[in-house]
């Protein structure tokens, strides 16, 4: 596969699961669970075609299969939602969806014993009854009731199968593959869920984590100008009040201190640009982090997708970061009323890697960039040989973009 097609594949599967992140998992655990049901639906009206039901009986089989596949589909998505900490356990769901299981499965019995289908239609009918059943249920509950009850209403089903004239081979099959496929099925389930909490407990976590190298840097700069200014100063009130004395008594000796006052501010001047000049070494995903919390708190919605961010060289974090600082400096000065923010760092099919940053709010704010910010910006990212367009949109948006050709990322 060629690299344009690839990423014609990865821009399709962004605009089908939204940015890359804990979201777009919960989209596509979403995706799977609604597939579960609309395969549900498809055999259902598969197995009113092909067997030896009559058409009354296929279309009750059908109607009633419509109604389990829409209790299954509202009670996934309900439980998952409960299993992630986003809402209540839904208890009347799976009541429902319990007696909707079981008066599939008495229908299907009630039409082998009356003689209207056979062995071979009972045993696939039951098979992806209790398939499809066994997941939802160990989503909402508990795993210990979950696990029981799973379990309870294929053994109850397969007796009345039983008691209804099921028997041989065929009750063998359809015993065997529930066995089989029940614990498959609802582990499947209850692992997708535990899947998705665990991604967005890691992106929490490492939220908190830039949070807190934020905040560590800021104590850092803090202990290193305290550090730098702290005894100096004092050595200079010392000095200044030595040389105050001195010069009331009329003594030489004030000049020497005054100068002595005058070399300790110059050395103060070059330990404090040194300080500055490591603070000022902007970190690209710590300027992300920074960026989003910052943000927020603005009540702005951040949404930040960092993909190739973390394979880049130094040099090139440090110029996107100086971009994302800025960006955000702007957002909060000249974007008013703003209530999202979006800022994207991808690798594009012409070698290069692009970060774009926009955000509303700007219909009526000034154009930002009469000042040195984005000038600055240019200046850095010419360094890097990279390029900066900032421009506004019809619809009140505003968008920066930097572009660093790839190849000098990857030097």
């Amino acid at each position: 596969m060629t690299w344009s097609a690839t990423m014609s594949v990865e821009t399709w599967v962004e605009r089908l699961g939204g940015p890359d992140g804990p979201e777009r998992y919960r989209r596509y655990t979403l995706f799977t669970i609604t597939f579960f049901a609309v395969a549900e639906a498809a055999l259902w009206v598969f197995w009113g075609k092909t067997s030896d039901a009559g058409t009354p009986e296929s279309a009750l089989v059908v109607a009633l299969g419509a109604a389990h596949v829409g209790v299954q589909a509202l009670l996934s998505r309900a439980a998952l939602r409960h299993y992630l900490g986003a809402g209540p356990r839904p208890v009347r769901l799976v009541a429902l969806y319990i007696v909707a299981t079981v008066a599939m499965a008495a229908l299907g019995c009630a039409l082998l014993a009356t003689g209207r289908i056979g062995d071979p239609d009972l045993a696939s009918y039951l098979i992806w009854l209790h398939m499809f059943y066994a997941g939802p249920p160990m989503l909402a509950l508990p795993r210990g009731p979950g696990a029981v009850l799973v379990g309870a209403v294929p053994v109850a089903a397969l007796g009345a199968a039983a008691a209804s004239g099921l028997s041989g081979e065929r009750l063998a099959i359809t015993v065997g593959t529930t066995l089989l496929m029940v614990p498959f099925m609802a582990m499947a389930i209850r692992v997708s869920g535990w899947s998705v909490r665990l991604i967005e407990e890691l992106a929490r976590a490492r939220e908190t984590q830039a949070r807190l190298a934020v905040a560590e840097e800021r104590l850092r700069f803090g202990r290193d100008l305290h550090d730098v200014l702290g005894r100096n100063l004092a050595v200079v009130a010392l000095k200044s009040e030595l040389a105050v004395q001195l010069a009331r008594r009329g003594r030489e000796e004030a000049v020497g201190q005054m100068e002595e006052v005058q070399r300790i501010a110059q050395e103060s001047q070059r330990e404090i640009r040194a300080v500055i000049r490591g603070y000022r070494t902007a970190d690209l995903y710590t300027e992300l982090a920074g960026a989003r919390s910052v943000l927020e708190a603005a009540g702005i919605d951040c949404r930040i997708e960092n993909g190739p961010a973390a394979r880049l060289p130094a040099q090139t974090q440090a110029a996107l970061g100086w971009v994302v600082r800025e960006g955000t400096t702007n957002v909060l000065r000249h974007a008013q009323g703003a209530s999202r923010c979006e800022v994207t760092v991808r690798a594009t099919v012409s070698d290069a890697v692009l970060l774009v940053m926009e955000n509303d709010g700007a219909g009526t704010a000034p154009v930002p960039g009469t000042g040195s910010g984005l000038p600055g910006l240019r200046e850095r990212l010419a360094e890097v040989d990279g390029t900066l367009d900032a421009e506004p949109g019809p619809d009140g948006t505003f968008r920066l973009t930097a572009r660093i050709p790839w190849k000098a990322a990857d030097e």
